[in-house]
């Protein structure tokens, strides 16, 4: 199985789904407990809700494996992204209900993190790094579309329920202030879906490593809370009747990210 499959579009705009992958090596499926086996914490159907992009010429890059193969929204040094908060690792162990993903005695040695940052992170970066230099010589800068899903109540994270759209801009230092502010007034011009920017997540690594407005890439993360799309319990199927409100406005409001 790839790493990631990737095309080409004619825009400045550059979507990565990180955590869509289901995929999970024989080998590793092995070692792993039956919950675990579900990827429970799949962002699920992503790309589905974004089928559009072909519409807008954005450029794509979708993550085949699973996020407990490795995390490639977190730093490969393992440095928290949110000191003193909850959070999984680049190579997690451990669940968003805190449960634990492997059978006793059988998760990776240090040994065996180098070599899935090696065969499944630093290719989907390179690949990623790779993109945004593309498009940025062709177009004069890359904005780059960083696209999650999470349920939208994981008390390990956070308490209560999450709001519907959760914009990341690492504390406005991903992306331009006037990106930032068309992102929000979209957002905003709508009633159906609730929005806040960098609330609990402000952007992973993704965002923060690449995000360079000063070197024309503006990076942004969006976290759906998966209410708005499917229904959160599994099996978690795509709903296309309750997604299309959602997908209208994604639609509306990447068209008006490509014109900052």
């Amino acid at each position: 199985m790839p790493v990631f499959t990737h095309e080409r579009g004619a825009s400045a705009l550059l979507i990565s789904f990180a955590h869509s992958g289901t995929d999970i090596p024989e080998d590793l499926r092995e070692r792993l407990t039956p919950a675990a086996l579900q990827v429970p914490d799949t962002d699920w159907h992503v790309p589905q809700l974004y089928a559009f992009y072909r519409d807008i010429g954005a450029s794509v890059l979708i993550a085949q494996h699973s996020r407990y193969v490795v995390d490639l929204n977190r730093p490969p040094d393992g440095a928290p992204l949110y000191p003193g908060q909850a959070e999984t690792s680049v190579c997690p162990t451990r669940s968003f209900a805190d449960e634990a993903l492997y059978r006793p005695g059988q998760e990776p040695s240090p040994a065996e993190l180098e070599h899935r940052l090696r065969d499944y992170w630093m290719p989907y970066h390179q690949k990623l790094a790779q993109e945004i230099d593309a498009i940025r010589t062709q177009h004069g800068h890359c904005v780059l579309w960083d696209a999650h899903s999470i349920r939208s109540q994981v008390p390990l994270f956070f308490d209560g329920t999450l709001p519907d759209l959760n914009v990341g801009t690492a504390g406005e230092r991903s992306c331009s202030r006037a990106l930032s502010q068309r992102v929000m007034s979209e957002l905003q011009s709508q009633t159906r879906f609730s929005s806040i920017l960098n609330g609990r997540f402000k952007g992973g690594y993704i965002t923060r490593h690449y995000g360079r407005p000063a070197r024309g890439v503006n990076a942004v993360q969006l976290e759906i809370a998966q209410r708005a799309y499917l229904s959160e319990s599994a099996p978690q199927r795509f709903d296309a009747a309750l997604a299309a409100d959602l997908q209208r406005l994604l639609h509306g409001l990447l068209a008006a990210v490509i014109k900052v």
